[in-house]
C-alpha cells in the first residue's frame, strides 16, 4: 500500500468539533490509537500529518512506531491571524511572530513547516474560494525564514495566482491546489514540487446534501482536468487524502483518493516516486 501523505490526525472524518474536543484539557490517547489502528489495518506504513494545536499529530509521532508506522508532523500549522488556518495551527501579527513560530515548531521536533497561505473552496459555488491568498511578498517571506531554519515547507493553498506565487517562492509541497491555470501547472512541473489534489473531502460531500452536487461535481471536474494535465507534463502528484476531514475516515479516505488519482490518469509510479520524494524532504 502507499503512503499517507496529507493527514489530520486530531480529526475523525465524522464531526471535527467533537473529535478536537477529545483533546481539550490532554491529548486523548485512546483516539489517537484508534486511528492509527486504522492506517495498520489497511496497510499503511507512511503517515504525514498537516498538524494541529493541540499535540495530537505529535503524540501519534510517538506512538507510531508501535503500529509500524514512519509518521512526520509539522507539529503544529502556521497561518497569519484573521486568515483561514485556526483549525489546524497557531496565529502570527508580525514577522517577529512568525520567526518565533518557526522556531518554536523546530525546538518542539517538528519534521517541517507547515503554512497556511489561502483559504479552502467554497463548497456552495463551484470555482470560488473563502478568501484569496496571502499577498506574494508575505509568502515568500514565509518559505523563507522557514528554509532559513533548515526546514522544509508544506503549503495548504488553492487558486492560480497564490499557487503561481508560492511555487515560484520554492515551497515544498503544494497541498489542495485547486483552480491552478496552465502556466502555474507548468512551473510545478518544471520546479518538480510534490502536489497533493486531495480529492477525498470533495468528492466525499457528494449524496449528503450538505453542498449542491451539481457545485461539487464541477469543482471534482476542473481539478481532475488538471491533474491529468499536470501528469501529462511530467508534474510530482502525490497520495494525500486530507485524512479525517469530513467522510475521509484514517485508513480508507488514502484507499479512496487512490482511486481519484487513477482515475485522474496519475501513474502508481508517480505516486511512489512523489511519496519518496516526500519520504526524502520532509524530515529532521
Amino acid at each position: 500500500m502507499f503512503g499517507e501523505c496529507h493527514a489530520h490526525i486530531i480529526m475523525d472524518g465524522v464531526n471535527y468539533k467533537a473529535a478536537v474536543a477529545l483533546h481539550e484539557t490532554k491529548v486523548c490517547e485512546e483516539a489517537v490509537r484508534r486511528n492509527l489502528e486504522a492506517y495498520r489495518a489497511a496497510g499503511i506504513t507512511f503517515v504525514r500529518d498537516g498538524g494541529d494545536a493541540r499535540n495530537v499529530s505529535k503524540l501519534a509521532r510517538e506512538l507510531a512506531p508501535e503500529y509500524g508506522i514512519d509518521y512526520r508532523t509539522p507539529v503544529f500549522a502556521i497561518h497569519k491571524r484573521h486568515h483561514y488556518g485556526g483549525i489546524v495551527g497557531l496565529p502570527f501579527d508580525d514577522w517577529t511572530e512568525y520567526e518565533a513560530l518557526v522556531k518554536r515548531a523546530k525546538a518542539e521536533g517538528a519534521d517541517f513547516i507547515k503554512i497556511m497561505v489561502s483559504g479552502i473552496l467554497d463548497f456552495s459555488r463551484a470555482g470560488v474560494l473563502t478568501e484569496e491568498g496571502l499577498d506574494r511578498e508575505s509568502i515568500r517571506r514565509m518559505i523563507g525564514a522557514a528554509h532559513d531554519a533548515g526546514m522544509a515547507v508544506m503549503a495548504h493553498c488553492n487558486g492560480d495566482r497564490t499557487c503561481y506565487d508560492t511555487l515560484e517562492a520554492g515551497v515544498d509541497s503544494l497541498e489542495h491546489g485547486f483552480f491552478m491555470g496552465d502556466e502555474t501547472l507548468a512551473l510545478l512541473s518544471e520546479k518538480r514540487t510534490a502536489w497533493l489534489p486531495t480529492f477525498a473531502p470533495v468528492t466525499g460531500l457528494l449524496g449528503h446534501d450538505r453542498f449542491p452536487d451539481a457545485e461539487v461535481r464541477e469543482n471534482i471536474a476542473m481539478q481532475m482536468e488538471r491533474v491529468s494535465k499536470a501528469a501529462a507534463l511530467g508534474a510530482r502528484i502525490g497520495l494525500g487524502s486530507d485524512a479525517g476531514a469530513w467522510m475521509v475516515p484514517h485508513g480508507q479516505g488514502t484507499v479512496d483518493e487512490y482511486h481519484a488519482l487513477q482515475k485522474a490518469g496519475v501513474s502508481d509510479r508517480l505516486i511512489r516516486d512523489t511519496e519518496e520524494q516526500i519520504r526524502k524532504t520532509f524530515r529532521r
